[in-house]
């Protein structure tokens, strides 16, 4: 964590002598950034649109992540279902963010519920794939000694299919995490009237870079946060139960 600290500092120190050696509107100086911060947070802006924009990460990720693994692991273990829908699989994994997420605008509306789907539909191709991939390298001696001792179809997965795609769920959970954030800016900057793509589109308008500067730390902040605190933790727990087992 201490190396950490140390690479955030000298970045700010390299933005501020920058910043002051070749000074400019488009540049703002870091103490111009956290006085925005600060002036959004005492409004009660900052927290309000960081929820907001939070709430759809969450919500499209868990849709993702849940769609996305069932059609996986169904996809991994039927070989002829698979190869019927390998096509369609390409073809969302190549489909541009962006043109899912005008389509989605277009045949749902401007609501809640078309933003959501449009970042879930654009990452569950990718879950699909990694579970998928899983399901094919499960070792069939697991499956046949729960068969032996007439396992139930919860004891099959809790203890049978579940650690064995651990790691494969760890991976799509993360690179899952680290797309859809990004994908949700686009969504609400295209079509929600909240949220912190809004208000970076909103400040983007006025060229007011401290603002605009303030959200975007803000929310990656938080999704490191979240990227130290939780994702990676459940990372480093697959792969030492991956080494135990080999």
């Amino acid at each position: 964590m201490m190396s950490v600290a140390l690479s955030f500092a000298s970045l700010v120190l390299v933005w501020h002598l920058v910043a002051t050696i070749w000074p400019s509107r488009s540049l703002p100086l870091p103490a111009d950034v956290m006085a925005a911060f600060l002036r959004e947070m005492a409004t009660g802006e900052l927290p309000h649109h960081l929820g907001i924009t939070l709430w759809r990460v969450v919500a499209s990720f868990s849709l993702a992540m849940v769609i996305g693994s069932a059609i996986g692991i169904y996809l991994g273990g039927h070989r002829r279902v698979d190869e019927f829908l390998q096509p369609w699989v390409i073809l969302f994994l190549n489909i541009p963010a962006l043109v899912i997420i005008v389509l989605a605008y277009i045949w749902f509306g401007l609501n809640e519920a078309a933003a959501i789907g449009a970042v879930a539909v654009n990452k569950i191709p990718n879950v699909i794939v990694t579970m998928r991939e899983g399901t094919r390298a499960l070792d069939l001696r697991y499956s046949e000694m729960a068969q032996v001792y007439r396992f139930s179809a919860f004891d099959r997965f809790r203890h049978v299919l579940l650690p064995q795609l651990q790691p494969y769920l760890a991976a799509a959970g993360r690179s899952g995490i680290s797309l859809i954030w990004k994908i949700v800016l686009v969504v609400e900057l295209l079509g929600r009237s909240d949220g912190v793509g809004f208000q970076i589109n909103l400040y983007f308008q006025l060229f007011d870079v401290a603002t605009i500067l303030a959200y975007t730390l803000a929310f990656v902040a938080v999704m490191l946060f979240i990227e130290l605190v939780l994702v990676q933790p459940i990372e480093h727990a697959s792969i030492r139960w991956r080494r135990r087992t080999a």
